[in-house]
């Protein structure tokens, strides 16, 4: 069993946890995720690694309550433990030889963005950081950023609190004045990332997208992290959970992948009404 040592609600659907994992907080780097299990009979879950503490033994996880499981997740209070908690799974971002980088995250996403724009900041590279959201009550992580990123840029898409409108409008204003990257990486929605990718391919700036949004058990066997990828004119499939979370953007099928990642919408749905009924008449 693995204790929860803090939890922290960071707006009214996100939630952020500090799980005990020595193994895990050991090995862990930035881009990588784990697998949990809330309880012997629930189903498992992918979750980036948002933070770890190897001395304390802690692993960060920041999670959005959108089905059965997050929603049986976010009933779990500081004390109280989980049943399974293995990683650390996936590829870590590559971070070798970038000297200067542009993140950009949306959302939850966000949440994986964040230990990406530490890890080079940690590493001394000129961090600008971009993140967006849909309305300021949304916003998350906006002081972890800053103290990371040498250039903050936050905006909202209803205008409720800093800049008004979406992330590439700040990347398009930077890129158009001459602003030159080693490397874009975006983290978020798929509608996102796509636009995010449109935006820097006029100017060959290099772009990495994290596609953990898709990943659903973590194993690749559900299918449902299956991508198309275009490479050198052939059509290559590759699975998020194993293969990636990253992936060269411009490679991406992205209407595909946000095709298929509609599959299990109402499924989750209608799960999580009836784990929100549960715990209700409980």
């Amino acid at each position: 069993m693995y204790r929860i040592v803090r939890k922290k609600a960071l707006n009214p659907t996100v939630t952020q946890m500090e799980i005990e994992a020595p193994l895990v907080a050991k090995k862990a780097k930035p881009g990588q995720f784990i697998i949990l299990r809330v309880d012997a009979d629930g189903e498992r879950i992918p979750l980036t690694v948002a933070g770890t503490n190897p001395e304390e033994g802690t692993v960060k996880v920041i999670f959005q309550i959108v089905g059965a499981t997050t929603e049986r997740l976010n009933h779990k209070n500081q004390g109280e433990s989980i049943q399974d908690f293995v990683g650390p799974l996936g590829k870590p971002t590559e971070t070798e030889g970038i000297r200067k980088v542009c993140i950009v995250g949306g959302g939850v996403g966000c949440a994986i963005a964040m230990p990406v724009a530490q890890e080079f900041h940690r590493l001394g590279a000129e961090v600008t950081s971009i993140i967006g959201f849909r309305s300021k009550d949304l916003l998350i992580l906006e002081d972890e950023f800053r103290a990371c990123s040498d250039r903050l840029v936050v905006m909202t898409d209803d205008g409720s609190y800093a800049r008004h409108g979406n992330v590439t409008v700040p990347l398009k204003e930077m890129l158009e004045a001459g602003e030159t990257f080693d490397e874009i990486i975006t983290i978020g929605p798929l509608i996102m990332m796509k636009f995010v990718t449109l935006t820097a391919k006029p100017f060959g700036v290099p772009v990495t997208v994290s596609m953990n949004p898709i990943m659903i058990d973590g194993t690749g066997m559900c299918g449902g992290c299956r991508l198309t990828l275009n490479r050198d004119g052939k059509k290559v499939t590759k699975f998020a959970c194993v293969d990636g979370p990253d992936f060269n953007a411009y490679e991406i099928d992205f209407d595909e992948a946000m095709s298929r990642s509609r599959m299990y919408f109402d499924y989750e749905r209608h799960a999580h009404e009836e784990a929100c009924n549960l715990f209700k008449n409980a």
